[in-house]
């Protein structure tokens, strides 16, 4: 294994599988830090955690414990992978895992970039951008988890971390890797957030972060990382191989992004069968994942089990019950029906949003995920089992026609 990724949920570890196969590399990915060695013609290897929203302490420790497994199937570089919108509170989790990590490998400089021009998110004088706005003008300031107020994320990044943050410009990467390298090494500050407007500009960040021994960022951070690798002739000829999966076909839908309730609205608009889960029906016990996993088994096409509701409807339930008992018991919700439909025949799994996707594998027991071909930017098609292949979508990845699309990519 040459590159160790720690990915924060699922769904953002599937996107960064889905660059590095792109650019020809072997990918893995492992639902939680596996208990054996990897396969030999792994080149990179996704160790997937749900710790973007657990207590601080926790998240460490288990990025670590990946960090632990990862150094011992060899890995020469490593990656942490957080989200492109870079989901965290002031408290954390990136800036406190970051540093463990850091400290761990010995890393001097470090740097932060969840740009990835190709899905919208820009960086430009250390602020953060979705399409032509904000960070925090973009939907993501009301995030029931979550919550991004400050574009800035030098300014972010430094109410989580013990130190300073320092800021490479797009100015000085427009310039070339050698510039970079430079500017790199004369930072005073350990962590150093970049700048990047264009696919290009994250090309020359990889190839100025060669030699680091530790990178953060979103997946596009990872375009320029195989590169390097196959320079040394250390990357397979033969690339991925991936096939698909025939059979019923079945959507969960717990992310309530403003992209994920577009794909909803256009699906319900199509015609196809859609079934509105109720948290307080769920919370109450009056509505079970038996219930939505016989509902599924009894409709043709492509039926649709989702709970993707607007800000203030989010905020309403979590207000009469609690953001960790909604998040707890939906989660718990998801999980359970995705194994009942897999157990009732379904080959062909479809999931929107990153915390219901990491509560789905789960639920399932997967422990290693063979990333396939693009879906959509950021989302590629997975195969889970001998009959069993999954897209994993983040809540703000894909467009419109997600669900009818990943169904057909996933049948191959």
């Amino acid at each position: 294994m040459l590159l160790g990724c720690i990915g924060d949920d699922f769904t953002g570890s599937s996107d960064l599988g889905n660059t590095l196969v792109k650019a020809g590399m072997r990918v893995v990915q492992y639902s939680g830090t596996p208990a054996g060695p990897a396969a030999p013609d792994v080149e990179a290897g996704i160790v997937a955690l749900k710790s973007r929203t657990m207590p601080v302490a926790e998240a460490v420790r288990l990025s670590l414990e990946a960090l632990d497994w990862l150094r011992a199937q060899g890995c020469r570089q490593f990656l942490f992978k957080y989200c492109s919108t870079f989901d965290s509170t002031p408290q954390g989790n990136i800036g406190p895992v970051a540093e463990a990590l850091a400290d761990a490998l010995d890393a001097d400089r470090v740097i932060f970039c969840p740009a990835f021009p190709a899905t919208g998110r820009t960086i430009y004088q250390g602020h953060l951008f979705v399409g032509d706005r904000l960070l925090n003008e973009s939907g993501m300031q009301n995030h029931p988890l979550t919550p991004m107020t400050d574009p800035d994320l030098r300014r972010w990044l430094g109410l989580q971390t013990k130190g300073g943050v320092g800021h490479i410009p797009a100015a000085t990467v427009w310039q070339g890797a050698d510039t970079v390298r430079a500017a790199l090494a004369a930072q005073d500050h350990r962590f150093v957030v970049t700048d990047a407007v264009r696919d290009e500009d994250l090309a020359v960040l990889g190839q100025a972060v060669a030699d680091q021994v530790l990178l953060t960022g979103g997946s596009g951070i990872a375009l320029g990382l195989p590169g390097n690798f196959r320079a040394q002739g250390l990357l397979s000829t033969e690339g991925p191989r991936w096939r698909g999966q025939a059979g019923p076909v079945a959507a969960l839908s717990g992310s309530c992004s403003r992209a994920t309730r577009s794909q909803v609205d256009r699906h319900i608009a199509d015609g196809n069968p859609v079934l509105e889960i109720d948290p307080d029906a769920v919370l109450a016990g009056r509505t079970d994942a038996r219930d939505a996993a016989d509902w599924v088994l009894s409709r043709q096409g492509l039926p649709l089990v989702y709970s993707s509701a607007d800000p203030d409807a989010v905020r309403a339930v979590q207000a009469r019950h609690g953001t960790e008992a909604v998040a707890h018991k939906l989660d718990a919700f998801f999980a359970e029906c995705a194994r009942l439909l897999v157990a009732g025949g379904v080959t062909r799994l479809i999931t929107a949003g990153g915390e219901t996707s990491g509560a789905v594998v789960e639920g399932l027991s997967v422990e290693a995920l063979e990333i396939g071909p693009e879906i959509d930017p950021g989302v590629p098609a997975i195969r889970a089992g001998e009959n069993l292949v999954l897209a994993l979508k983040s809540g703000n990845f894909g467009a419109e026609d997600f669900f009818a699309k990943a169904a057909e990519r996933l049948a191959g």
